[in-house]
């Protein structure tokens, strides 16, 4: 079915749910929508750093850096993520922060796809 596909560009697509391509948070019809998995294109210009810790984790993620330099900060540990293809899985209850040292771009992939997150 024509229905299942789509073809798009991170670039153009994910500033629409702020950088989210993949997820429940897509429309039920649309064949982005996934209970399962999260999928994040994420554009960070230098010094972006998150607003504070993610808590309570009730998901596993992957982060994988597409180009410049992002640091994870994991409960006494911080990743440098410096070379293409870099990256950092952690699991259900790990705490987490993030801070781009360069401009970055970064794929996050993190499953199930839990309803009452913010998308972000």
């Amino acid at each position: 079915m024509i229905e299942d596909v789509y073809v798009g560009n991170a670039g153009v697509d994910a500033p629409g749910d702020r950088g989210w391509l993949l997820g429940h948070f897509k429309p039920a019809d649309d064949v982005r929508h996934s209970a399962d998995v999260e999928i994040k294109w994420g554009v960070h210009p230098p010094g972006d750093e998150r607003a504070q810790w993610v808590t309570g984790e009730r998901r596993t993620a992957l982060l994988m850096l597409i180009s410049g330099r992002f640091r994870v900060e994991l409960p006494g540990r911080s990743v440098l993520l410096s070379k293409q293809g870099d990256y950092v899985v952690w699991g259900r209850g790990v705490d987490h922060s993030w801070y781009a040292e360069e401009e970055s771009v970064v794929l996050t992939v993190r499953w199930p796809s839990v309803p009452g997150y913010a998308v972000g």
